[in-house]
């Protein structure tokens, strides 16, 4: 621990002091707010152009140990598998979850977002190997139950301020608490390229059932059969959806 606390300092002296330079020359990715509608930003991500309409960007899903990860199907929720989910979903949609089965809490449902607004450039044919990590943590999925709202930047290392060391894969996510009245998504730009949005909390389905407004109306996301490395599962999409 005191050395981890060293080094943790030692990179925020580093970032203290190249920040004034790096200022000048760095390109800012974004100029939203992260409190801006789920949608709305990755909308205006795909109107500035690029490789990014219609594409499938892999992503996966871990929840705490025993949980059940449910990827909505439009009218409803697939019998989604335990701890990991790996999916394929689209930039610019807001794609809903439900969580269940949470441990030491049984009965307890839980229905996050995520939102992808960019994408990652693997090597050809290796996107499946390197997908973009998304981590409900127990304490915030409680927290979203006691009926508070999570907001989770997930972002790509700066390779210029990435600290340069190996890890096993898959490895444990590493996050950091905004400050109060920080903006998260300006936070998590500062430090890298924010790539998606993790809402937890905040809406619950209604009694009557599912209604398009509650999943966004997103294209259902391509799940993947995880023991075959992305392999698309029995619960695969039509076509047009695919890659």
């Amino acid at each position: 621990m005191r050395v981890e606390g060293k080094l943790r300092w030692a990179v925020l002296i580093c970032l203290a002091l190249t920040t004034p330079a790096l200022g000048q020359d760095r390109p800012v990715h974004w100029r939203h707010a992260g409190a801006m509608p789920p949608g709305a930003i990755g909308r205006q991500r795909l109107l500035r152009g690029g490789p990014l309409s219609g594409y499938c960007q892999p992503v996966e899903i871990r929840a705490p140990h025993g949980a059940r990860i449910s990827p909505s199907t439009g009218s409803g929720f697939a019998d989604g598998p335990l701890d990991k989910l790996m999916v394929g979903l689209q930039i610019g949609s807001v794609y809903r979850l439900k969580i269940t089965e949470i441990p030491a809490n049984p009965g307890v449902e839980v229905f996050p977002t995520i939102e992808l607004i960019d994408r990652t450039y693997p090597p050809p044919g290796m996107a499946r190997r390197f997908p973009v990590p998304v981590e409900l943590t127990l304490d915030e999925l409680l927290m979203a139950a006691d009926g508070r709202f999570v907001t989770r930047v997930i972002y790509i290392e700066d390779p210029q301020l990435a600290i340069p060391v190996v890890e096993k894969t898959p490895a444990a996510t590493r996050w950091f608490e905004a400050r109060p009245g920080e903006d998260p998504l300006v936070a998590a730009d500062a430090l890298g390229r924010p790539i998606a949005i993790l809402r937890i909390g905040g809406r619950t389905p209604d009694e009557g059932g599912l209604d398009p407004q509650f999943n966004y109306a997103a294209p259902p996301a391509i799940v993947y059969d995880d023991a075959s490395l992305g392999t698309p599962s029995e619960m695969t999409p039509p076509a047009e959806f695919q890659w």
